[in-house]
């Protein structure tokens, strides 16, 4: 112990405290670079996620994008071989595929008939109510539990979103000038819109009495299109024909659509008015057709667990390929 205390006796104290710094110093820039590269992982981390993301992102666009222009040549291939509409033709099928052991990865994608559904826009036509259609989705709202309430609130929505006329146009206007007759186009006065048009059925979202359930259902037999439309006698479901064939019964109706799908598609006019039994005096008035126009395509698209969603409003006119109305991609 006198040795070391000897030893020590030696160093003079400004070395010792020297000494002590230096350690210090050590551990402080030790501590520092750790910090630092500790930092730099965490942003390289998340860059890397960033970028995986952004990859995941435009690889499901593309699968999207992709599935919804083959739902366009599925459209157009099916105009070319048949003018009529109906689902055993190749555009009904479910389109993509998916690992068998991740069935979330990979592309879905389904095309779904409008015109198989009540046409919201038809309750106007020129800018006038159309009482007949507005009976019919009456009827149609009956059938399917829908309340009276709510049912005069849709409708009331959907009147608010176009500008209407107060007259119907049963005058006719010659050249420059006007008739003057109170019925002339020149002479009614345009009723604005009071509401944003309806784009799809979800904006009717946060209506009273219109809960998710009800809206579930409601999107079975209803839509809304930017245009006036015939009802598909292929693809509308019994209630859809009960509510605008006049005198069609739902189990008639029922019985009707059994035959229809067991491959006894309508391929005429004359042909739905016959085997609906339609009165000779309803039948001119009948919008009811074989063919359809407007479609909606769902699709969904996953990778590494991320995944994409898409739909879209497709047009369908003559022999050319769809045009797509509108679309959104969702997340």
């Amino acid at each position: 112990m006198a040795a070391l205390n000897m030893a020590l006796s030696t160093y003079p104290a400004s070395a010792i405290r020297q000494g002590g710094s230096a350690i210090i110093s050590t551990l402080l820039t030790v501590a520092i670079v750790a910090v630092i590269a500790a930092g730099m992982l965490t942003r390289q981390s998340v860059m890397i996620r960033t970028v995986e993301a952004e990859q995941s992102r435009i690889q499901n666009s593309a699968a999207l994008m992709a599935g919804l222009d083959a739902s366009r040549m599925l459209l157009w291939d099916s105009r070319r071989k048949s003018r009529a509409t109906h689902p055993s033709q190749a555009w009904a099928q479910p389109l993509g595929q998916s690992p068998s052991d991740r069935p979330e990865e990979g592309f879905h994608g389904q095309l779904e008939d409008q015109q198989g559904k009540f046409n919201l826009r038809n309750l106007l036509r020129n800018g006038q109510l159309e009482i007949g259609q507005l009976r019919s989705f009456e009827r149609l709202c009956q059938m399917i539990s829908i309340s009276d309430v709510l049912c005069q609130s849709i409708s009331q929505r959907v009147l608010g979103s176009y500008t209407r006329f107060s007259t119907p146009a049963t005058g006719q206007v010659s050249g420059m000038f006007a008739s003057g007759r109170e019925t002339s186009s020149a002479t009614r006065k345009p009723i604005p819109a009071s509401l944003v048009t309806l784009r799809s059925l979800d904006d009717l979202q946060g209506m009273q009495g219109l809960s998710d359930q009800v809206l579930e259902r409601l999107k079975l037999y209803v839509c809304i299109l930017p245009a006036n439309t015939w009802v598909n006698s292929n693809t509308a479901s019994a209630e859809v024909l009960a509510a605008v064939v006049p005198g069609l019964s739902l189990p008639s109706a029922q019985t009707v659509v059994a035959e229809r799908d067991r491959g006894q598609w309508f391929a005429y006019r004359l042909e739905i008015i016959a085997r609906m039994q339609v009165p000779t005096q309803a039948a001119d008035g009948l919008e009811i057709g074989v063919a359809s126009e407007w479609f909606v395509f769902r699709g969904k698209a996953g990778r590494d667990g991320r995944q994409a969603s898409m739909e879209a409003l497709l047009y369908v006119r003559d022999d050319s390929v769809p045009h797509v109305i509108w679309s959104r991609i969702g997340v």
